[in-house]
């Protein structure tokens, strides 16, 4: 059985970011996952280089546009290759191959009627590459996507009959509901297409860089708009309109489209327009991810607070920096990058959960039984506990199918949970001392086991870490190994375990410079592209109910210890469960003060640590010169009663 999994082709209008690495880290995961299995996968990648935006750059800087466009898809492909990314083709839009591909859909579409001749007139937005009627306009100018002053550009164009389709994308969202995943996200797509489609222009006059229409149409002052273009990449990778090489039918539809949340609707819609139009395959699924922020802060450069994954990688180790991304956030919504969640991730996942699992089996091996492990014994004395882990393991092929590279390493890492457990459960240690040596012996061949097997499972998103525990357990990571130590639940032959080093040193302070922080004074330049954003730190009705505040009660509260300032408090907030929440107050409240009473929370705050205790939301107050007081409804409100 084969597998196509893609990316979607990067905008050659500046440098990778960690949007562009999440999405390329998640399908490169995907694809390595799927050839573990034995699975025939195409991975695809590349860049998309055609439009006015590109053009117009070239300009910027005094550039010819081919120029431009090659140094630019050359640091996506040379990062990518540094990253050791499996892909097995990287297109680029200015390929020849693609261009002829593109022609022949677009002379099929207009002799089947679905393309045709007219003129346009609309806001357009460059930085997008799109158009948007008046009424979605923002100020009646600016682009609602990015914020960007809109052109008023009337042309001649060809259009393509989106209206046609209208009925069978909904039929498709109705029969296909994993379409799109998240599923939450096709709600959106849905209520988009049920409002109604305009026929989509697909041409443009005013640039020339972009692919001519094909000769039979005989109009050479047209190039092809940017989504015709772009989209059709999929299918001209594998050999569309080129006869000298067609994996068509071997590999179409894709498995898998990997994209932003902000080009789903051209993926969602757009593209299966097309393809029924050019009466091919559908994809099996189009899954969107979030938008990455830094320190709860949108990037831009004029913040400076851009995040760059080579610079990450270089400070933390790249294999790190990956496992962070995609076991951070749950796929599908925003995530936050900061360095002290990335520390966090690495000391006590990687290094604690695992990389000391690993330490203890060397150890361990090394005391007792000279570096040997046998795994005869294990099933005597561990039988359920290699079951749970075989259970587990064997557990987690429907979170790749759904694209939920976090679930994968939630689940992945009960496992590591188990093994360290055992270890304190059975105390080979006392096992030893007490003359039963064959017990503590088969405790020890069982986290050995433990992290074959899930080093195995881990080997598609950390692939190099992985190789390394196999090495030091003597075994290689391929087909094989998982169809034995996976699928059949086989244990490790006898083998003498290698010393390695740590895998994961400790990490006390920030490797990278932070985030430049704005002065509540520092004179800032208000740029038009920037419109979105008010003046003086005021902001919207709408940007103030964005933030949630409830009244909590307070059910439980005690002292942090070894903290001067911190209580620890469980807060009903009327919902399953109380809100642990970790509040610098002891100073000024002890926890007999505040139990049983109310006191107003932010309850939609990003949870954070502080001293290794997770914290879900905050607590308002107010402090001046003779302390501090916190914020209280005047009367007994409701445990979750919303504030505002």
């Amino acid at each position: 059985m084969s597998k196509y999994i893609t990316t979607p082709i990067y905008y050659v209008n500046g440098e990778a970011h960690i949007g562009h690495a999440y999405t390329t880290f998640i399908a490169d995961s995907i694809a390595r996952y799927e050839r573990l299995k034995g699975e025939d996968t195409f991975f695809l990648t590349g860049t998309d280089e055609h439009g006015q935006k590109i053009e117009e750059s070239a300009k910027k800087f005094g550039k010819d546009t081919q120029a431009f466009a090659d140094e630019i898809s050359a640091t996506f492909k040379n990062l990518w290759d540094e990253f050791e990314i499996s892909y097995d083709k990287f297109i680029r839009t200015t390929d020849d191959y693609h261009k002829k591909g593109v022609q022949e859909a677009f002379l099929k579409m207009y002799e089947k009627g679905d393309i045709y001749k007219g003129e346009y007139e609309g806001h357009y937005c460059v930085s997008c590459e799109a158009f948007f009627p008046e009424t979605q306009l923002v100020d009646g100018e600016f682009c609602p996507d990015c914020g960007r002053s809109t052109t008023v550009v009337k042309e001649e164009s060809y259009f393509f009959k989106l209206s046609n389709y209208e009925e069978k994308l909904l039929k498709l969202y109705e029969e296909q509901p994993d379409f799109i995943l998240p599923k939450s996200r096709a709600n959106e797509v849905i209520n988009f297409v049920k409002g109604g489609l305009r026929d989509l222009s697909v041409t443009r006059t005013s640039f020339n860089w972009g692919v001519k229409l094909p000769k039979e149409v005989n109009d050479e002052k047209h190039v092809m708009y940017v989504w015709l273009d772009a989209l059709l990449n999929y299918v001209t990778a594998l050999g569309y309109g080129n006869d000298e090489e067609n994996l068509m039918d071997k590999f179409w539809p894709a498995d898998i489209h990997l994209v932003g949340k902000d080009i789903l609707r051209f993926h969602a819609i757009y593209w299966p327009a097309f393809l029924m139009s050019l009466e091919l395959p559908l994809p099996k699924h189009i899954a969107a991810h979030g938008w990455w922020t830094r320190d709860g802060e949108k990037m831009s450069k004029s913040k400076g607070n851009v995040v760059l994954p080579k610079v990450v990688a270089d400070a933390y180790g790249y294999e790190n920096f990956r496992y962070f991304m995609l076991r951070e956030v749950p796929f599908g919504q925003d995530g936050d990058f900061s360095q002290r969640a990335l520390i966090d991730r690495i000391n006590s996942d990687l290094g604690n959960d695992l990389g000391n699992l690993l330490n203890r089996v060397i150890g361990m091996s090394g005391k007792y039984s000279d570096f040997v492990i046998d795994s005869k014994d294990v099933k005597t004395y561990h039988k359920n506990e290699i079951d749970k882990v075989d259970e587990i393991l064997n557990s987690l092929d429907i979170y790749i199918k759904n694209v939920q590279p976090h679930r994968y390493l939630e689940e992945l890492w009960k496992v590591f949970v188990i093994g360290n457990g055992i270890i304190q459960e059975a105390q080979p240690w006392v096992k030893i001392k007490e003359g039963k040596k064959d017990e503590a012996l088969a405790t020890v061949a069982l986290v050995a086991n433990i992290l074959a097997k899930a080093s195995i499972m881990i080997s598609p998103i950390m692939p190099k870490t992985a190789q390394k525990i196999s090495q030091a357990l003597k075994f290689e990571i391929n087909t094989d190994s998982y169809k034995n130590l996976i699928v059949d639940k086989n244990l490790l032959d006898k083998f003498s375990i290698e010393k390695i080093p740590p895998l994961f040193p400790r990490i006390e302070e920030p490797l990278m410079p932070e985030a430049p922080v704005a002065k509540p004074n520092e004179e800032k330049e208000i740029k038009k592209e920037e419109v979105k954003k008010e003046e003086d730190n005021l902001i919207t009705i709408d940007k103030f109910f964005e933030t949630s505040l409830k009244v909590g009660t307070v059910v439980e509260a005690n002292e942090v210890a070894k903290s001067k300032k911190l209580l620890l408090l469980q807060v009903d907030l009327g919902e399953e469960n109380p809100r642990q929440i970790v509040a610098g107050i002891k100073e000024f409240y002890s926890p007999e003060d505040l139990k049983g009473t109310q006191v107003c929370v932010v309850a939609n705050l990003k949870p954070a640590k502080l001293m290794g205790l997770k914290s879900e939301g905050m607590l308002l107050a107010a402090k001046d010169k003779d302390g501090l007081c916190l914020i209280r409804p005047e009367k007994p409100k409701t445990a979750g009663t919303p504030i505002g």
